[in-house]
């Protein structure tokens, strides 16, 4: 036990170290402090989600006490308890029928990993702007920034018409036509409503990412207590479908309420794309070609930078509502 608080607190130390270092800003800084979560998610499944728990409150408290308790707050929000929770989760177990140990099924776990993505981000939003109205300007500026960036070579003509050489403008063409910078305004405000989904979906990425590293680190390492799960199986229950359509129904709510929705919504979407990817894996077990249609498939997400995760986000939501991917008991797999 003590071995165990011991090792935590190291591993809070590290942990916080990673990401007091993004204050440096430099891209080695960015890339330390994407793998702040790893200590505490291997202590969590190697030792014990006490250790976790212990490495989540001493990171929280070295942050708070020698850098700002700020920082300190959105450590422990965004990252640390995050972490724990996870580790919680997947180490969670009970006695089945037959006497042996039933661990927690790896699509609820799926299905956890969206929504603690989802209140990590609403939670440091508050902290950093408790105000409402000011996480929106906030939003709406970052929004704008970018619309800017975006639209500034095509804004700019190549070959610019002198005074004299100038068109003509048609009768009422100024009328038809809405100023550029009224759609840019639009164009951005709509892109500030839909930024807490862009980002959740990201972030439960990111989790799930983080939970399969640090698994597969304590696996090799020999502590991790439960057996390596059939990832390909992997199916969130029906119930979180109900919460997908929740979260698009209170995405349309003023305030903060909105943005839990809107948040929801794009971790949730990133879940179904990950269970999508699952299925897709389950289904092509066994057949000759599996390994092209696989390369195929990745190919295709690497080639569209993405926009494939839709077809898979609507293929992982199809899975879960339809339930014909899985063979009947007793069937089988290859």
């Amino acid at each position: 036990m003590v071995q165990s608080l011991g090792i935590g607190i190291g591993a809070g130390l590290v942990s916080a170290l990673l990401f007091g270092v993004l204050l440096k800003a430099t891209p080695l800084a960015i890339v330390l402090y994407l793998l702040a979560p790893l200590p505490i998610l291997i202590v969590g499944l190697g030792w014990s989600h006490k250790a976790a728990l212990t490495a989540a409150a001493t990171g929280t408290a070295a942050l708070a006490i020698f850098v700002s308790p700020f920082l300190g707050l959105g450590f422990s929000a965004y990252l640390a308890v995050p972490a724990w929770w996870l580790a919680y989760l997947a180490l969670l177990g009970r006695p089945g029928a037959d006497g042996s140990l039933e661990w927690y099924p790896t699509g609820r776990l799926l299905g956890w990993t969206a929504a603690t993505a989802a209140l990590a981000f609403v939670a440091i939003a508050v902290i950093a702007s408790p105000n409402y109205d000011t996480f929106q300007s906030q939003l709406r500026e970052m929004s704008g920034s970018l619309v800017q960036l975006q639209t500034r070579g095509a804004s700019a003509p190549e070959n610019p018409a002198t005074p004299d050489q100038a068109p003509p403008s048609s009768p009422g063409a100024g009328a038809s036509a809405p100023p550029a910078g009224d759609q840019k305004a639009e164009v951005a405000d709509a892109l500030a409503r839909i930024a807490p989904a862009l980002a959740t979906q990201g972030l439960a990425l990111l989790l799930t990412l983080y939970l399969w590293a640090a698994a597969r680190i304590v696996q090799i390492s020999g502590r991790l207590p439960r057996p390596w799960p059939d990832l390909p199986s992997t199916m969130m229950p029906r119930t979180v479908l109900v919460l997908l359509a929740a979260s698009v129904i209170l995405g349309f709510l003023p305030g903060y309420a909105g943005v839990l929705g809107m948040a929801l919504a794009g971790s949730l979407s990133a879940a179904f794309a990950l269970q999508g990817l699952c299925a897709f894996h389950d289904r092509s077990r066994g057949r000759p070609a599996r390994g092209a249609l696989l390369f195929g498939l990745y190919l295709i997400l690497f080639v569209t930078q993405g926009i494939a995760l839709f077809a898979l986000t609507l293929f992982g939501i199809a899975d879960t509502a339809l339930n014909l991917r899985r063979p009947k008991e007793g069937a089988g797999r290859p």
